[in-house]
């Protein structure tokens, strides 16, 4: 089967976003390292996974830019997107669909994630799930926690999950429910 797949790069308040879109939905979210070659280092492997080179289209990611916008901005609480999550499976799949039942400015720890997936005692495998997510943000693994509270790493970069943490406990501090208030992703 051919598949297509377009991107663009779109700026976030934690760097610039790898959005890919491919046949079924959105595929990967990515937020880029700053670094030479980070983006086509970043489009080489989506490639390799999706077995389709992505081109460059920011129609094609529209919504899904302006969806990411929105939460940025403090009025969108769940994305209401199309995913290609076909670069997934086993337990990792499960892992990401449970986390995505985790609610907006709430928190839920690798083990309550893997009892949420169905392999009680799989904590670090539900870690692994997090820190190899395709769609990062989307599917909200900034809201998986460590047992003991603290945040973690959030591939390397705990200051992006702190923001994002932060940014969710102050949009329900600030208003409640909107009508983009969505549980969908």
């Amino acid at each position: 089967m051919i598949r297509s797949a377009a991107y663009s790069v779109h700026p976030t308040p934690i760097g610039e976003a790898l959005v890919v879109v491919a046949d079924e939905g959105l595929a990967f979210l990515h937020l880029l390292e700053v670094a030479v070659g980070a983006r086509e280092a970043a489009l080489a492997d989506i490639a390799g996974r999706l077995s389709a080179v992505p081109v460059p289209d920011d129609d094609a990611t529209a919504v899904a830019t302006t969806q990411l916008d929105e939460y940025f901005a403090g009025i969108r609480r769940g994305f209401d997107l199309p995913l290609d999550l076909g670069t997934v499976d086993g337990f990792a799949r499960r892992a990401l669909e449970a986390i995505r039942e985790i609610p907006y400015g709430e928190t839920a720890s690798y083990g309550e994630v893997a009892i949420m997936a169905g392999s009680p005692g799989a904590h670090r495998a539900a870690g692994s799930a997090c820190a190899r997510t395709p769609l990062s943000i989307v599917l909200p693994v900034h809201r998986v926690v460590r047992s003991d509270g603290s945040i973690g790493e959030y591939g390397g970069h705990p200051e992006r999950k702190r923001f994002l943490l932060d940014l969710e406990a102050h949009a329900i501090a600030a208003a409640p429910a909107s009508a983009t208030d969505s549980t969908a992703v």
